[in-house]
């Protein structure tokens, strides 16, 4: 895993146009502002899990030995090319010749080993420190050569090496990639305005610069989902990927001037629960909850019908996929049973912490509403992102949340143990996790997960929302972005306008 978002929501009213910006008729056809719903806390994605931090560095300004395309297949990255021993143990990354840092430096072989080592550090804080667990040593031939020995052969390990948290980075910038970072991407780091926006340039030394069309890039941050609408209607905005107002989107449609684009994400939307926390516990009162929970009333009323529903954690588009969502029907006489059976016939009160995301505030109250009729006595206190990744993700001081978990594979979440904000362990499922790991036989590696996902649904470790969907609104004239969203990312080095 493990990006964390309020995508579809993830307040300022949006002020205009940013100062000295031409109307859109008069601008230059190699600029564009991206929306976003969400502000990234920091733009080092090796030192935080928030998934806006992702959409604008990943793959523009930092770039990993690995690409993911719209389909979710593994392409090159960085690395040219790669070899896979027969025993699937050790990987051999080819480096292109002229790679350079955004600060001049040739990036190098030894930089990979290095980025690799802080990662692997038993002091680090990288949020998928994990991803790099397989990996027994980084060996470096030669400067263009990188040779990656496994302690096992991993069935996921190239895709993994294509998110943020695997980045490329220089020694000497870490420091400064909390606010101003240093990659060797196509588009470099060029002003970030807290609470307004981030702009990125084209950066003229890149090995293939000449197939990058976009000089600029500014991603601009509307938390509010109507002044997202309103700046794309004004033309102050070229697109929203994910746009947080999903009953705008039939009269996007309807727009000449826009392409609304409906894919998908590995954004598995939870009504998270403090395993950790009386009453939740008792599995007994997890299972109340799963039954007071309507999927379908909440994917109408906080998505207007964009989603997908989901029993355990695992996108319904994937070739693994159980359909569980049967495993707990909407059945408020099961729930006051199951919370009589557990010592509260009377049902208890709890809170809901939704962080500033569509989905979670308008889910919080229609969730609020079902629970309510089990006898759960909800009480909504909103929180800022911010707030959010300290108070829920770090502290664990919460009930119950609404989140949007967006990284693929992202089922080992729930073997981080207690003190991930879960609060939940299965030493069963850590054991069936380590098999996944380790299998590369895709039909037993499918069967596997099938297992996993229905563990996680009988431990009803959480109430399984539903899948996000990425609704997108783009300039008519736009080209190049993806329909799907397989890895968190703005895959600007392929954009371009046609007019």
């Amino acid at each position: 895993m493990h990006r964390i978002v309020a995508l579809a929501a993830i307040g300022l009213a949006f002020a205009g146009a940013l100062p000295g910006v031409l109307a859109p008729d008069a601008m230059a056809k190699d600029r564009v502002v991206v929306g976003m719903q969400a502000e990234p806390p920091v733009l080092d994605p090796t030192i935080n899990a928030a998934a806006a931090i992702d959409s604008i560095v990943s793959g523009n300004v930092f770039e990993s030995l690995t690409l993911i395309d719209d389909q979710g297949g593994v392409t090159p990255g960085l690395a040219e090319s790669w070899t896979i021993s027969a025993d699937g143990k050790t990987v051999t990354f080819r480096l292109p010749a002229k790679a350079t840092f955004h600060n001049g430096r040739a990036l190098t072989a030894e930089d990979v080993r290095l980025s690799f080592a802080r990662a692997m550090a038993a002091d680090s804080v990288n949020p998928s420190k994990r991803i790099f667990q397989p990996i027994e040593a980084v060996e470096t031939p030669d400067p263009r050569t990188v040779v990656v020995r496994l302690k096992q052969s991993r069935s996921i390990f190239l895709f993994t090496m294509a998110s943020g948290d695997a980045s490329i980075t220089a020694t000497e910038t870490v420091e400064q990639n909390r606010t101003r970072p240093v990659g060797s991407g196509p588009f470099r780091f060029k002003d970030w305005v807290k609470g307004d926006r981030v702009v990125l340039e084209r950066y003229p030394d890149y090995r293939n610069a000449a197939k990058i069309r976009m000089r600029e890039a500014v991603f601009k941050f509307i938390p509010d989902p109507s002044a997202q609408v309103a700046a794309l209607l004004a033309g102050d905005v070229d697109a929203f990927p994910v746009i947080g107002a999903p009953e705008s989107m039939t009269r996007f449609q309807r727009d000449p001037r826009f392409k609304v684009v409906v894919g998908t994400t590995e954004g598995e939307v939870i009504l998270a629960l403090n395993n950790a926390r009386k009453p939740f516990d008792d599995v007994r009162v997890r299972r109340a909850i799963n039954h007071a929970l309507d999927r379908k009333a909440v994917i109408d009323g906080a998505m207007f019908g964009y989603g997908t529903p989901i029993g355990s954690h695992f996108p319904p588009h994937h070739p693994a996929y159980v359909d569980l969502t049967g495993r707990y029907p909407h059945d408020i006489a099961r729930a006051k049973a199951l919370l009589a059976e557990a010592g509260m016939p009377d049902g208890f009160e709890a809170t809901i912490k939704p962080p500033p995301f569509t989905y979670a505030r308008r889910g919080a109250e229609v969730i609020a509403a079902q629970l309510a009729k089990a006898g759960i006595r909800v009480k909504i206190e909103p929180i800022e992102w911010a707030q959010w990744l300290d108070v829920v993700y770090k502290q664990r001081n919460y009930d119950m949340t609404i989140v949007a978990h967006t990284s693929p594979y992202d089922m080992d979440n729930y073997v981080r143990g207690p003190n991930y904000y879960y609060g939940y362990q299965n030493k069963e499922l850590d054991a069936l996790m380590q098999r996944i790991d380790a299998e590369v036989d895709q039909p037993k590696l499918h069967a596997l997960y099938g297992e996993a996902q229905r563990m996680i649904a009988e431990d009803a470790v959480h109430g399984f929302l539903f899948q996000l969907a990425k609704t997108g609104v783009y300039a008519s004239g736009l080209r190049g972005y993806g329909q799907n969203e397989p890895i968190v990312q703005t895959e600007l080095w392929q954009w371009s306008w046609t007019n």
